[in-house]
């Protein structure tokens, strides 16, 4: 059993049996796509994670964890307290592969620290009966804190190597982004408990945060790692810019050197869109699309579709297919239910759920 199968069968044959609104359909390369309303009466949902026992666990931005089961939500007592200063709140959770052992997951969010606010990660115990989130304690606070309520980044995932992935944003302080003494526009790598293994590729560099793994990024909101092992992320750009990248450790990724896109004012940015020693994007968007979450599909539901990317677009409201070598956008799957993606997954029988903001949604893609 690979690393990435979190779950057992019957995990996924309960997903199957949620309730939800009548099915209606969507069209697609691969023909109509069964669509399922599984929650409604969300208020700006930000991320989503799948149980063990196939209910599936939702933050709202304003510091709401809800448990959806059968059809229900239930508020989750015991989450910490944000900032729900502009772009912040509660964001992302993690359901992690430990979890059948240990009941922790883990939850991101804008945590208030003095007239400022930073990027933290918390972890805590789900109580049995899934409606107390106890011994919450955070394992990683950003530093620095500032004052700005824009580009948390803030998405997670759990690594084949068992430790804990997280995209923090520049903050709106562009240039921070290759300041290797602060953590904003990078992506971190933890251990489970929150510090810097000894192997992240800047621990030894002088006065650089020991837990970054890459950086030069401007507002990384989609993460995931590939089933061959690979970790990819999409990041917001400018006017334009939106890149989709793979992620190798102690690279620097550009930002704000280098960019495909433009300030709101329509000045250039940097130096150019190239540079040595700089990655390049695997894809990039002009327009932006400003995309949310991403994920690379596993081919258990369609399998023509196995390897390809798919990310969630807030500005065009639709889904972004992504495929071939070199990557581009070859499909856009769209409906009047696709209103501002907030995040996507796979499931663990193989379809597809995104969270809508437009709707307060949560839906559900299949056969």
């Amino acid at each position: 059993m690979s690393w990435l199968t979190k779950f057992t069968s019957g995990a996924a044959l309960l997903l199957t049996l949620a309730t939800g609104a009548s099915a209606e359909a969507l069209t697609s390369s691969q023909g109509a796509l069964r669509i399922e309303k599984m929650a409604q009466g969300l208020d700006i949902p930000w991320g989503f994670d799948f149980l063990p026992d196939g209910s599936v666990l939702i933050t709202e931005r304003a510091g709401n964890l809800l448990l959806l089961r059968d059809g229900r939500l239930t508020r989750i007592k015991g989450t910490p307290k944000v900032s729900d200063q502009g772009q912040g709140g509660l964001l992302d959770v993690m359901v992690p592969s430990t979890f059948a052992k240990t009941r922790r997951i883990y939850l991101t969010y804008a945590k208030r620290i003095g007239r400022g606010s930073a990027t933290a990660v918390a972890t805590g115990q789900l109580a049995r009966r899934n409606t107390q989130l106890q011994g919450l304690r955070d394992i990683f606070v950003a530093a620095p804190a500032v004052s700005s309520g824009r580009h948390f980044g803030s998405r997670l995932a759990e690594g084949p190597d068992g430790h804990i992935y997280v995209t923090l944003g520049d903050r709106g302080d562009r240039q921070s982004a290759q300041v290797l003494t602060s953590h904003q526009g990078s992506i971190l790598r933890l251990t489970p408990e929150g510090s810097a293994p000894r192997s992240n590729p800047l621990t030894k560099r002088r006065g650089a945060q020991p837990e970054i793994w890459s950086y030069g990024h401007r507002n990384p909101q989609g993460l995931t790692f590939a089933a061959d092992g690979s970790l990819w992320s999409v990041e917001h750009g400018a006017r334009g810019g939106d890149e989709v990248n793979r992620i190798e450790k102690g690279a620097n990724y550009g930002w704000p050197i280098i960019s495909y896109g433009r300030h709101y004012s329509g000045l250039t940015i940097g130096e150019g869109t190239e540079k040595p020693g700089l990655k390049q994007p695997q894809y990039y968007w002009d327009p932006s699309i400003a995309p949310s979450n991403l994920l690379v599909y596993s081919g258990k539901m369609w399998p023509d579709w196995r390897g390809d990317i798919f990310v969630g677009s807030l500005k065009f409201d639709y889904i972004a297919r992504l495929s071939g070598s070199p990557l581009k956008e070859v499909e856009q799957v769209k409906g009047e239910q696709t209103g501002r993606i907030r995040d996507l997954r796979e499931a663990p029988d193989g379809s597809i759920w995104f969270a809508s903001e437009t709707d307060g949604a949560i839906y559900r893609l299949s056969r």
